[in-house]
Parts: C-alpha cells; structure tokens; sequence
C-alpha cells in the first residue's frame, strides 16, 4: 500500500513541476529549410522547389519562390511571393522571385510599382534595384536603368549578375 501511495505521490508531483516549468522553446526552424536554401544557393533550382514545397514558413515560401522564378514558372513564382510579401512587405527572397517574374511575363509597369514601393521601404534590396533596372531597360529609360544597376552593383558586389550588370553599363559610356 504504501509504495502505491509513493506512486501517487511521484505522479503528483512530476504533474505540478510540469505545471510550473519553463515554456518550452519555439521548435527550430525544419531541417529541410535550410536544405532548400543550401540547394537554392547551389543552382539547383528543381531541387530545392521540391524540398521546400511542403514547408509552410514564409522564408521557406519565399525560396520557393525564387526557384520557381528560376525554373521559369513564373506564374506560379508571382503568386506565391505575392503571398509572402502580404505579411512581409520587403523578404528579399519574395521581391527577388517577384521582380523576376513580373519582368519575364512582361507585366513591365507593375513591376517598376511594386519594386520601387519595396525599395521605398527598404532601400538595401540589391536585387528590387537589379529587376527595376530591368524593367527600367524595357522601357527604353537608361539613366533610370543605369541608376538603378549602380545601386545594385553598391548593394551587391559579388552578386553573379555584377559583371553583365558592370558590362551593361560600361557599354552605356
């Protein structure tokens, strides 16, 4: 009887400790994040839209859809930055897939708004500056293109587009 009774009390008391623990730390981002991320990074486009497409945060939403962009499903790309970019205005992943895709369907006025509304709140977004630059140069405006492949080129040195974007503009000269 009594190691009954040491039962219930044990039980009892795990239940109150439990009851007055710490909360338990928000689980880490799914391991399969930064696996899309890791093949985003690494050119493998198809791959990575397939690791992130069951992943429901918004950083991995965004990746996919920069891969989407990159894959030239740029309907799908647009729909799922804009998605992103309801709850998070300036994720540079989601302008990035955004700018591209508006660009590659030639939606050329909307992309120069949307960007540039990006870029008004947040103005570190190297690649808002690389697409409306884009944009700007199907509208037949150089200076604006110029102006804004310089600051992408300030933003992002090393970006892999610097030297075609370094090319363009010295062609400008």
């Amino acid at each position: 009887m009594r190691s009954g009774m040491a039962v219930v009390i044990l039980v009892a008391g795990l239940a109150a400790c439990a009851a007055h623990a710490a909360p338990r730390p928000a689980p880490a981002p799914r391991a399969d994040l930064q696996t899309g991320i890791d093949l985003y990074n690494a050119g493998q486009y198809a791959e990575a839209e397939a690791a992130l497409r069951d992943d429901a945060q918004p950083r991995a939403r965004a990746y996919r859809a920069a891969a989407l962009a990159k894959l030239k499903r740029y309907a799908e790309a647009e729909a799922l930055a804009n998605g992103v970019l309801e709850s998070s205005r300036t994720d540079d992943m989601a302008v990035q897939a955004l700018g591209q895709a508006l660009v590659s369907q030639e939606k050329i006025d909307e992309a120069v708004a949307r960007l540039s509304a990006a870029i008004a709140a947040k103005p570190d977004l190297a690649y808002a500056y690389y697409w409306r630059g884009q944009a700007y140069d199907k509208q037949k405006k150089a200076s604006s293109m110029a102006s804004d492949f310089q600051a992408f080129l300030k933003l992002a040195p090393n970006a892999p587009e610097a030297k075609l974007v370094q090319a363009v503009l010295a062609g400008l000269r």
